[in-house]
């Protein structure tokens, strides 16, 4: 909670703040980048840098915590500290780390808004910092101990052991430690980072849902190209899609996200677009290899039935289970022989569903797709509590849960 002194501060310089903050964040980055370099190349990605996201992100994190810390001081947010953390643990984030951001945030700060920013500003500021910081610290250091490994320390080797073309933009990777232990456990719905050693020598690492049930002795992903990737954009998608091969070893991260199976019998809606499809086939095999009876309403949308990567292995997995059902839409259209029910054309219409009460919803796709799904079933009565939902990208919804 914000000290006394510090919230009426907070309050009347807000608006100064939020309305630069991202000429602080820009600043910000760029003295980071000047004194670390070896951030951008190695651990930030590059394509959200170029294409401005990641400095949103931050902007939204600073507004959007601060405005809650002084508008609604008894609620603390919970979902996304604990996707910054999931996403903070999955790349080795340290609790050092913090300390350099500080260092070149409050720079940032104290530049762009010159004489605006007093020492009582400064002081309420760093305050706001260090409590988001130290939720952060705490929930990444419960989540390395929960992983077993020290601080930081989540690499691994894995050998590509199986590599599969999903559809001409998609493949799936088998991944088996270099060592010859067992993969290791994971949760349903969880991700891995991958860390790929790109042409320029950077170090470039990206997120990847691991897309089948845990309990095997390997772990499997599957990575899109993105198209259009002349730039940092994509470059470790269309990288791996080009030149990973059976027999290759990658830098494998433990398994993070909170985006995972609930426990207990309730109803459930894994909806989807794209390869966002990815942690529902990791649910769906898991809820088959349990003998689940639990409701399941799956909604999927992608471009066409050619480009819907496992599509066959998502039928196969609702077919399996005793009460589950599947919607697939598709933009292009949709063959009269398209072997699947309930298919139609367009995107996603959760509207069109039978949804019953109590339902959990578990959301991944495009951010577009993320809001528009999780509006409508807000506007259907769902409650903002029972909606999860991965971004693979800077959060842009900070402060909206």
């Amino acid at each position: 909670m914000l000290s006394a002194q510090s919230a009426p501060v907070i309050r009347a310089t807000l608006p100064a703040v939020g309305a630069a903050v991202e000429d602080i964040a820009g600043l910000f980055y760029r003295k980071l980048f000047a004194a670390h370099p070896e951030l951008l190349r190695d651990l930030f990605n590059r394509g959200n840098q170029a294409n401005g996201e990641q400095r949103k992100a931050l902007a939204g994190s600073i507004a959007a915590f601060a405005g809650l810390l002084v508008e609604r001081p008894d609620v603390r947010p919970d979902a996304l500290l604990g996707r910054i953390a999931n996403k903070h643990a999955s790349l080795g984030i340290t609790s050092e780390q913090y300390k350099i951001v500080h260092r070149h945030l409050f720079a940032a700060i104290a530049e762009v808004l010159g004489d605006a920013f007093t020492p009582e500003a400064a002081a309420a500021w760093d305050e706001v910092y260090w409590l988001m910081a130290n939720a952060l610290i705490a929930a990444e250091a419960r989540l390395y101990q929960e992983a077993g490994v020290a601080e930081g320390e989540v690499w691994r080797q894995m050998v590509i052991a199986e590599r599969r073309e999903e559809t001409p933009d998609a493949v799936s990777l088998v991944l088996r430690r270099a060592d010859g232990l067992p993969a290791g456990p994971f949760l349903p719905g969880q991700y891995v980072s991958v860390q790929v050693e790109l042409p320029d020598g950077a170090r470039q690492i990206r997120q990847y849902s691991l897309s089948a049930a845990p309990g095997r002795p390997w772990w499997r992903i599957t990575v899109k190209r993105v198209a259009g990737d002349a730039g940092p954009q994509g470059e470790v998608s269309s990288w791996l899609h080009g030149h990973a091969r059976v027999g290759d070893v990658l830098t494998v991260s433990a398994p993070f996200g909170d985006l995972v199976l609930p426990e207990g019998d309730g109803p459930l809606l894994l909806a989807s677009a794209g390869i966002g499809a990815t942690p529902m086939l990791s649910i769906l095999d898991h809820l088959a290899a349990t003998d689940s009876t639990r409701q399941v309403t799956v909604a999927h949308g992608d471009r066409s039935p050619g480009d819907h990567a496992h599509r066959e292995e998502q039928l196969r997995l609702v077919r399996a289970l005793p009460d589950a059902r599947l919607r697939l839409w598709y933009e292009d259209g949709v063959a009269p022989d398209t072997a699947a029910p309930e298919v139609a054309a367009g995107r996603v219409d959760v509207g069109a569903l039978d949804l019953p009460e109590g339902l959990t919803a578990f959301l991944c796709g495009p951010l577009p797709y993320l809001r528009a799904v999780r509006g409508d079933l807000l506007r259907l009565g769902v409650p903002a509590a029972a909606i999860h939902y991965e971004v693979f990208g800077p959060d842009l919804w900070l402060g909206q849960e």
